[in-house]
């Protein structure tokens, strides 16, 4: 499931761009702010723009698939972030406002935030 959402979002992104998707997703689950699990963190609601649009069905690339093994293996190329947004597609005035804020680190097309 994770490779997945690292497909849907960071489709396009280089590789280091897919980890730090990953990355996100899991810091998410560290977090006291979201859900706990993968699952939850993933179908909480507008969270991630592949679940409302239906491109985690797709099958994930291997990239993306190594991508998630290996932020679940630790590597974190975001440094702690649970935001992230590509300033070309947003559309979430909500999400703007927030990693305009706090913005932390611009891996590829996204820049990520706290």
């Amino acid at each position: 499931m994770l490779a997945r959402v690292v497909s849907g979002e960071a489709r396009g992104e280089d590789y280091i761009g897919k980890v730090a998707v990953a990355a996100v997703v899991l810091n998410r689950m560290k977090s006291s702010r979201f859900p706990n699990t993968l699952k939850e963190v993933i179908y909480q609601n507008h969270a991630f723009t592949c679940m409302e649009d239906g491109q985690v069905q797709l099958k994930p690339d291997p990239e993306s698939c190594q991508a998630a093994s290996d932020a679940i293996l630790g590597n974190d190329t975001t440094g702690g972030c649970l935001f992230y947004m590509n300033p070309g597609t947003a559309t979430s005035r909500w999400m703007v406002k927030r990693i305009s804020a706090d913005a932390a680190t611009v891996i590829g097309n996204h820049i990520f935030a706290r």
